[in-house]
């Protein structure tokens, strides 16, 4: 939840952990406003330019460490006062059918489903449940979203590429260390015959706290690659292997047979 001045200036971009992923946007100067006033204009500004007056979901995206640096738990207080009250109320009125939270971090994930507070309907999270990293995520959010009925789309189920055979990691190059472990699981797909894709997304998808995932796309015939990889052959074995040589947790759900 942003409001976007329309002004001309290139160095205005959110920097941060995240270095120059928007260096390709829009060249507007960015306010990252997460109060009720500006979650409404926001909102009503969606409206009229989609000319519809109703929407089916809203993600408040990013209040989390790696936007914010350490003036994250202001912002996101800044949301649960502002953003999360004002959307609760239009989910109530019918304006819209959902709301949730759009982050890359867990940590406020697990702050929302602590709130003594009306929840939201499901959380996006980016690169936090994927083959490469899943760990913090398994062990806690996940096991308390589905016990609260809180849906979980995964972003980035790729990890940003390199499990899509791409060379970035968290929107980078990736590290040496992660390259190893791609190539280990590559390696095991191939003795299986499997893609390292199809095992990717089906990874995701296997937890029950999971609804959905967000691969992206670089051009339309991704998209029937996507499709076809979620339901793609991945035998048993294969998930076994990977448990005994450490490559996912032992306890993490994997596709059933």
């Amino acid at each position: 939840m942003a409001i976007s001045d329309e002004v001309e200036d290139p160095s205005a971009r959110q920097l941060g952990e995240k270095g120059n992923l928007f260096e390709h946007g829009r060249p507007n100067k960015m306010i990252n406003d997460y109060t009720a006033d500006a979650t409404m204009r926001s909102i009503e500004n969606s409206l009229e330019r989609l000319k519809t007056d109703r929407l089916d979901i809203v993600w408040v995206h990013d209040v989390a460490q790696d936007f914010y640096g350490d003036e994250w738990l202001q912002m996101y207080d800044s949301a649960r006062t502002g953003a999360f009250r004002v959307l609760t109320r239009l989910r109530e009125e019918g304006v819209i059918k959902a709301w949730g939270l759009g982050v890359n971090r867990v940590e406020p994930l697990e702050i929302t489903l602590d709130l003594d507070e009306p929840q939201p309907d499901g959380f996006l999270l980016a690169g936090r449940y994927t083959l490469l990293d899943h760990d913090r995520a398994l062990q806690r959010l996940l096991p308390a979203a589905a016990a609260q009925g809180a849906d979980i789309v995964v972003g980035g189920p790729y990890s940003s590429g390199i499990l899509a055979g791409g060379t970035h990691f968290e929107y980078q190059e990736a590290p040496t260390e992660i390259v190893e472990k791609v190539t280990r699981i590559k390696k095991l797909a191939d003795q299986y015959g499997t893609s390292i894709k199809s095992a990717a997304l089906q990874f995701s998808l296997a937890h029950p706290a999971v609804a959905a995932v967000i691969p992206g796309a670089t051009k339309p015939s991704r998209i029937a690659e996507d499709i076809a990889a979620t339901t793609d052959p991945v035998p048993q074995e294969f998930w076994s292997d990977l448990r005994e040589q450490g490559l996912i947790a032992t306890d993490a759900p994997t596709p059933a047979s």
